[in-house]
């Protein structure tokens, strides 16, 4: 008796994306105990790059930088669909494959990881006032728990890599100093609780959710390799949309895959799929791909569908909202595009 060949689900490599693929598996099985179900794990360009800016102002970036190896594969037969972070996924696929599903969304907002005061504080406080210091720890500044943008001092600065972020702190914070920040969600939270010239950094608390760091109530932010003394304060979204699909998974599939379009349906998430079809409509409208300096957010209540978004192009902020019938999630998009081109 032959045995039924394994559904293929192709992944990244990256901590981020193992979670989320181990996540859509177990979905997978627990829908369809009777399957069997494989990772397959593919370096993508966007991997290989890691160490190249990806926020450089007046250049093109490919498109699909962390998707076109796995489309490749897709379109090869070589998996049967892809997961991604939705908020990279492009909005034009290739020939034959399609947004297939996307499960119920994450929070979208992005999370500010800065040191506490009171730890610093404890640090210093050994017997006779003496405690041994690694070079620039003496530079280092914390802050209360619960931090807003407000309350940080003039001129303070945040590392960010994400274009959208930068210009939204400015937009808040003029005076606030912007530099550039590379690396994994672990280097990031390391460079910000040992380097004295850096007072915080911006994550998307997805992500972090996603990866099993916690902010616990009194703002402590904790989890494995978590550095000691940091807290985590969550951004208003009317301080900082968040990135098109932001928080959302997506699974891609081929067009004509009718046995693994059945499978993944029954893993979508309504809601979800028709706000981040309006997103991705308002993305398309503008012409950019995942690093454009642009951010929104839709919201399903009732039977209409409500889209917020601003836009940085040409360092201007532009904002604007709409809202339409469900089933105009695309339209709402595209106009709302087009009211802020």
């Amino acid at each position: 008796m032959a045995v039924e060949r394994p559904i293929i689900i192709a992944t990244r490599g990256s901590a981020l994306a193992l979670a989320q693929a181990n996540l859509i598996a177990a979905q997978c099985r627990a829908a369809f105990p009777r399957l069997r179900f494989e990772l397959k794990i593919i370096k993508t360009t966007g991997d290989k790059l890691q160490t190249a800016s990806m926020a450089q102002v007046g250049k093109t970036l490919p498109k699909g930088l962390f998707t076109k190896e796995l489309e490749t594969a897709l379109v090869k037969g070589h998996a049967d669909l892809a997961v991604h972070s939705l908020k990279d996924l492009p909005t034009e696929l290739p020939s034959g494959l399609i947004l297939a599903a996307t499960p119920k969304r994450e929070d979208v907002r992005d999370v500010l990881i800065y040191r506490s005061a009171d730890f610093l504080a404890k640090q210093k406080e050994t017997i006779g006032g003496q405690t041994e210091w690694s070079p620039g720890q003496g530079d280092l500044r914390g802050y209360q728990p619960h931090l807003k943008l407000k309350d940080l001092p003039k001129g303070a600065t945040i590392a960010t890599s994400s274009t959208r972020r930068k210009m939204s702190l400015i937009a808040a914070r003029p005076d606030l100093n912007i530099v550039e920040i590379r690396g994994n969600v672990t280097t990031r939270m390391q460079k910000v609780a040992e380097r004295g010239e850096l007072d915080a950094t911006v994550l998307a608390l997805a992500g972090l959710r996603r990866l099993n760091f916690k902010i616990k109530p009194n703002g402590t932010f904790v989890g494995d390799a978590v550095p000691d003394g940091l807290l985590a304060a969550v951004l208003d979204l009317d301080v900082m949309l968040p990135c098109v699909g932001q928080g959302a998974i997506g699974i891609e599939t081929r067009a004509d895959d009718e046995r693994t379009g059945k499978i993944v349906e029954r893993l979508n998430h309504f809601n979800t799929f028709h706000a981040v079809t309006a997103e991705r409509a308002f993305l398309r409208g503008m012409g950019g791909g995942c690093q454009s300096p642009v951010g929104a957010h839709a919201e399903i209540s009732g039977d209409k569908i409500l889209l917020k978004a601003v836009s940085f192009r040409d360092e201007t902020v532009k904002r604007g909202e709409g809202k339409r019938p469900i089933a105009e999630a695309s339209a709402l998009g595209e106009e709302l595009a087009a009211r802020l081109k």
